[in-house]
C-alpha cells in the first residue's frame, strides 16, 4: 500500500478518530459541570485535569459502540496517531505552569492545547475538520479566556466539539465509497 493508501485506510478505520472526539464532548461536558460549582480555583483546576482520565475508557465505550477498535493495528499509521497524542502530553507542562502561575487562565490555555493538537491528525485522516477545528479551537478558546470565566470557555468548547463531531461523521461517511 502506498502511503496515500495507507492514510485512507487508517482513517476509514478509525472513523478519523470519533471514538476520541466522542469522548471529548463527555469531558467538556465534565469541566463545564466543575467550573459551574462554586469551589476554590486550585481545587476546581484540579478536578478540571481528573476529568481527562475517563478518555480511554469512553473512547474504548465508543469505539465499541461505532465498530471501531482504537487499538487496531493493522495499519502502521496507527502507531503515527498514537505518537501524534503524545505530544498533547509535552504540551499539559504548559498548562501545569499556568494552573500555579495564572490559575485562572488554565482551563483557557487546556483548551487552546486540547485544540492545538489536533492539527497533525488533519494529515493522518486527510480531514478538513480537523484542520479547521485545531485552528478555530486556540484562537477561540484565547478570545473567550481573556473576556470571560472558564465556565464560559468549557460551554464553548463543549458546543464546539458536537459541531466538530458532526463534521467527522460525515467526512467519515464519505469514506465508505472510496
Amino acid at each position: 500500500m502506498s502511503l496515500d493508501e495507507l492514510r485512507t485506510d487508517v482513517a476509514r478505520k478509525q472513523k478519523k478518530g470519533l471514538p476520541f472526539i466522542g469522548a471529548s464532548i463527555v469531558i467538556w461536558l465534565l469541566i463545564l459541570i466543575t467550573c459551574s460549582l462554586k469551589l476554590p480555583i486550585r481545587l476546581q483546576n484540579m478536578i478540571v485535569f481528573c476529568c481527562s482520565c475517563p478518555l480511554m475508557p469512553l473512547a474504548m465505550l465508543i469505539g465499541k459502540f461505532i465498530h471501531v477498535d482504537i487499538f487496531d493495528k493493522s495499519n502502521e499509521l496507527g502507531n503515527v496517531g498514537f505518537l501524534f497524542t503524545l505530544n498533547q502530553f509535552l504540551y499539559l507542562l504548559i498548562v501545569m505552569w499556568v494552573f500555579s502561575a495564572v490559575p485562572e487562565k488554565m482551563v483557557m490555555v487546556y483548551a487552546m492545547v486540547f485544540g492545538a493538537h489536533l492539527l497533525p491528525y488533519s494529515w493522518l485522516y486527510k480531514s478538513v475538520a480537523y484542520r479547521v477545528f485545531a485552528i478555530i479551537i486556540p484562537i477561540i478558546s484565547l478570545v473567550i479566556g481573556c473576556m470571560y470565566p472558564a465556565m464560559v470557555v468549557a460551554a464553548i468548547m463543549l458546543i464546539i466539539e458536537l459541531v466538530f463531531v458532526v463534521c467527522l461523521i460525515i467526512e467519515a461517511k464519505s469514506l465508505i465509497h472510496v
